[in-house]
């Protein structure tokens, strides 16, 4: 089966709300990790939905999005976080939050969200973007502290 195929099939499933959709889902999403390509990263998030019924069965896709190069799944993440927001604000929240807790995907992150505000900006983009850097600061400023003592 071709990729546009398996995302097709992931999109068709993504609410999960029997065995066989969990099932298809599941089997997608290995077909696509054996032949990952960057292009279906923003694909790939907005199949994201908060009224997935088997939510670890989803984190399958999280992981799968965080086997990509950072700067690419985070750029992708970035252009589509505007729709994504409004289906998935859970799923949003939670990538969000494993930026965050790694610091290097966290200055990159907060790159591409500079970069995307500059060049069209949205208040869902600076909302993130402004989190990144306050907890990049509160970082420095725990560092800092522990250093003194």
């Amino acid at each position: 089966m071709k990729e546009k195929s398996q995302l097709e099939v992931l999109a068709a499933n993504k609410l999960m709300r029997s065995t066989e959709e969990v099932t298809a889902f599941e089997n997608a999403l290995v077909a696509l990790a054996e032949n990952p390509h960057q292009e279906d990263l923003p694909n790939l998030h907005l199949i994201l939905d908060d009224r997935c019924e088997q939510p670890e069965v989803m984190f399958g896709l999280i992981h799968f999005l965080e086997s990509f190069e950072v700067s690419a799944q985070l750029k992708s993440f970035v252009k589509v976080v505007p729709e994504l927001i409004i289906v998935a604000s859970e799923w949003t929240i939670i990538i969000h939050n494993r930026v965050l807790n790694d610091e290097i995907a966290c200055h990159v992150y907060r790159d591409i969200l500079s970069l995307f505000n500059a060049q069209k900006p949205h208040f869902v983009r600076e909302l993130l973007e402004q989190s990144a850097t306050y907890h990049l600061n509160a970082k420095k400023v725990t560092i800092k502290l522990v250093q003194k003592f």
